[in-house]
């Protein structure tokens, strides 16, 4: 039977739904948080203090976290951090239900949450693999799936739920996003045991974590796969920086269709992840990343020459399926060929070289719509794109690709998916 034919296991539908559930809190407080922010102050600094906080930990220890995963049970990394992030809320809660919530008490919050969603997520990727054998085709059916569901909650579904459950008082929507966390929790405990990472001689910490990050500055593959978020990162900081100024300056654009704008990004977001493994196969993964990322690039050069709103929105519908696409092909790709005991260390270094990077982005979109034009921004953007896809075409061409996961086989073919537990 072909891997395009197999099933995926059970235990990757209780990881679904977990990750879905707990998707959908994060779009609830992800409208929820600044407009909670918003009651207590009208300091942008203030509000600033609060959105950078869950960035933090990131940029702060971002290839340590990923070296304690490579250390610890990723399962139980998994649904402690979710428990340890339901209990979490519940301080906000209790804050706002007796009129003491705070700025500082949301920054630390916000801060808190990103750790528990730097080692929520750099675990769950680390153990995706192990669920499914490393096989790569149902490694990108499975990761279209998540980013399918995920892109729904948070983008779709969650925000406007976080908005009318605000109307209900301040705390409810901190209580629904810990009760999804509880959720999580609960659901990941009970998916089947991942081998435990193979234990490493008497290394510090601190040389584990410089051992991941110099292993993928080493492999071209994979430095190309990480250079291209935090290169996109600058780009597309740069065009939200400056994209509701420029939808209402240029365009015309008002609140309300400033959403619909964002809607049709993350329509194109689904239709990406549903598409990807198509792309995969009828291109190669690797000139499937090539072009996805040219696309891109193109997009946001359509963006910013758009006439109307209407162009305007077809444009960041294609990005959004462009992204979706390379945010299925790349990680699945990643997961296939790193060794099991370095997955942790590499997806965190390259989220973080990518969230390092968004700042700077921010940075130059608000300089350049000051210095020159609101158009500005969105053609650098542009540009940047377009540069970063000829610089890594040939890092992860099909070549390159195939030539990466021949090597990563052997190791492939003798380890089964983790399988449930006998009852």
């Amino acid at each position: 039977m072909t891997a395009d034919l197999r099933k995926l296991p059970t235990g990757f539908g209780r990881l679904w739904t977990a990750q879905t559930v707990s998707s959908l809190g994060d779009g609830v407080t992800h409208a929820a948080l600044p407009l909670l922010a918003l009651t207590l102050t009208r300091d942008p600094l203030a509000l600033a203090v609060v959105t950078a906080a869950g960035t933090l930990p990131w940029l702060l220890f971002g290839v340590l976290g990923g070296a304690l995963v490579d250390r610890w049970d990723r399962r139980r990394t998994m649904w402690v951090a979710d428990a340890a992030r339901a209990a979490l809320l519940a301080i906000p809660a209790a804050a706002a239900a007796l009129d003491v919530l705070s700025i500082p008490l949301l920054a630390a919050v916000a801060f808190f949450l990103g750790v528990g969603g730097l080692f929520f997520d750099t675990a769950a990727t680390a153990y995706l693999p192990d669920l499914l054998g490393r096989d790569p085709a149902l490694l990108e059916r499975a990761n279209s799936r998540l980013r399918g569901a995920q892109t729904a909650m948070s983008g779709f579904a969650g925000p406007p739920a976080g908005s009318a459950l605000l109307t209900l008082g301040r705390a409810v929507p901190l209580v629904a996003d810990a009760v999804s966390f509880a959720v999580s929790a609960l659901l990941v405990r009970s998916l089947p045991a991942a081998p435990r990472p193979v234990p490493q001689a008497r290394e510090s910490l601190l040389r584990q974590a410089r051992a991941g990050a110099s292993y993928v500055f080493r492999d071209r593959v994979l430095l190309g796969l990480a250079l291209r978020p935090a290169v996109g990162n600058i780009a597309f900081l740069a065009v939200e920086t400056v994209l509701a100024l420029f939808a209402h300056d240029r365009l015309g654009i008002g609140a309300f269709g400033f959403g619909l704008l964002l809607t049709a990004e993350a329509t194109g977001g689904l239709l990406g992840a549903a598409i990807a493994s198509f792309l995969g196969r009828r291109l190669g993964t690797g000139a499937a990343l090539t072009f996805t990322a040219a696309v891109e690039g193109l997009a946001i050069l359509g963006l910013a020459a758009a006439p109307n709103p209407y162009a305007a929105g077809l444009a960041l519908a294609v990005c959004g399926a462009a992204m979706g696409a390379t945010m299925v092909l790349a990680p699945s790709l990643r997961q296939t060929i790193v060794p099991a005991h370095l997955m942790g260390r590499v997806a965190s270094t390259s989220r973080m070289l990518a969230m390092c990077a968004a700042p700077f982005g921010a940075f130059l979109g608000g300089w350049l719509a000051t210095a020159y034009d609101v158009r500005t921004p969105l053609y650098t953007a542009a540009g940047l794109l377009l540069t970063m896809t000829a610089v890594t075409a040939t890092m992860t061409s099909n070549r390159r690709v195939e030539a990466a996961l021949r090597a990563a086989a052997p190791a492939s073919e003798t380890r089964d998916p983790v399988q449930e537990p006998a009852l």
